[in-house]
């Protein structure tokens, strides 16, 4: 028999991947089940970026392979976009890297940056990719909790006291999945200030900053930022484009190639259609963001209304594409999860699978119809 990796032995089935198994079986039982687990967008991407994608099929190049670096069209739209929407000048020659989704970079990274044996500084709760990962390449998860105390930022007093020895990156995700927190600015620069005082490289993975957000942030905004950090972003969430898998890096130009240098033994580019679909999209006003921020808004109401059945509290002022609830004191949270999923056939997130921190709390997407959220209180009726 061929026996895996040992590196599998570090990592389980992404929580997902097992637990939509389990919902697609109860709907081929008949169950009339919600979902309400997933932030994969529902709604549809923009008109005229679909149309970009289809008239560039007949272009000579369309079906070769793409540079590695991505069209240069494809960078200049990304470092326009940074310099609108965040004010970061980045220089879209070496500054800017398109990816296939901000996912494939958080493996690109690790593997550029951490060796066997360094350790990773990774958020409690956090988008748990940053654990496996870490552990696939064969380094080591140092979390550093993140509490409702203390608003969901770092504690730095804290990250002080700990064993800093062999850290090599710190990951960082603002606006915060799950719970949908701001970083303040005064949160960034003391992020950039611990990164240089330890020689960490910091990264932010930010997909969330234009929904249902009116002050959109990147790390990059803070002086010296270049010097130390990374920012992750993605086209996915902001202008519903998850399938199409288009992500961006912007940093230094060392880091950057350092970066390159794996992703380029990985893929063979970006497919053509894709990139022009995704210049269109860098290219729109603020009425895309304001439309889709109406819809999200409508929903996040609703999804409150479904969160006091459940007699969950929440913080109205909470960006992103979820809405994160503390649930009754004493209770715990997979047992609230599969009681909704067993007793009203929806399907929500149990605050554990982002780490020990989300235990007493739970997660809805808004990516789900107002009329199916209201189906869904109307469960609770």
């Amino acid at each position: 028999m061929i026996k895996p990796a040992k590196r599998l032995d570090t990592v389980k089935e992404y929580y997902f991947s097992k637990k939509l198994r389990e919902v697609r079986g109860l709907i081929a039982a008949g169950k009339p089940i919600i979902n309400m687990g997933i932030g994969s967008p529902d709604l549809q991407p923009p008109a005229n970026v679909i149309t970009a994608i289809s008239s560039s099929l007949a272009d000579a190049t369309a079906h070769k392979y793409q540079s590695y670096q991505g069209l240069p069209e494809l960078r200049a739209a990304i470092a326009t976009f940074y310099k609108n929407k965040f004010s970061v000048d980045a220089n879209p020659e070496n500054e800017v890297l398109p990816l296939m989704g901000s996912k494939e970079g958080i493996m690109h990274i690790s593997m550029a940056f951490l060796n066997e044996g360094d350790k990773a500084l990774i958020p409690n709760p956090g988008y748990p990719t940053y654990t496996s990962v870490t552990k696939l390449v064969g380094a080591t998860p140092l979390f550093y909790n993140l509490s409702e105390a203390t608003n969901w930022q770092p504690n730095f007093e804290e990250l002080e006291n700990q064993d800093l020895t062999d850290v090599k990156i710190m990951w960082v995700n603002y606006p915060h999945m799950p719970t949908g927190t701001n970083a303040t600015l005064a949160t960034l620069e003391k992020l950039v200030a611990f990164g240089k005082k330890h020689n960490i490289l910091i990264i932010n993975d930010n997909p969330y900053s234009f929904i249902l957000n009116d002050k959109p942030t990147s790390i990059l905004q803070v002086a010296g930022a270049k010097d130390i950090a990374l920012e992750l972003n993605s086209l996915s969430k902001t202008f519903n484009m998850a399938g199409w898998r288009v992500g961006m890096l912007l940093g230094n130009a060392t880091f950057i190639n350092e970066v390159l240098k794996v992703k380029s033994n990985m893929d063979s580019g970006m497919f053509y259609g894709i990139q022009k679909g995704a210049i269109k999209a860098l290219q729109l006003s603020n009425d895309w963001f304001l439309s889709q921020n109406k819809v999200y808004e409508e929903r996040r109401k609703l999804i409150w209304q479904l969160a006091d059945k459940l007699n969950a509290v929440y913080d109205k002022n909470a960006t992103g594409l979820f809405v994160w609830a503390k649930i009754p004191e004493g209770k715990k949270s997979e047992e609230v999860t599969d009681a909704v999923l067993y007793n009203k056939d929806i399907f929500i997130t149990p605050g554990t699978i982002f780490g020990s921190q989300g235990e007493g709390y739970i997660r809805f997407s808004l990516c789900v119809t107002s009329e199916i959220i209201k189906e869904a209180i109307s469960r609770f009726e």
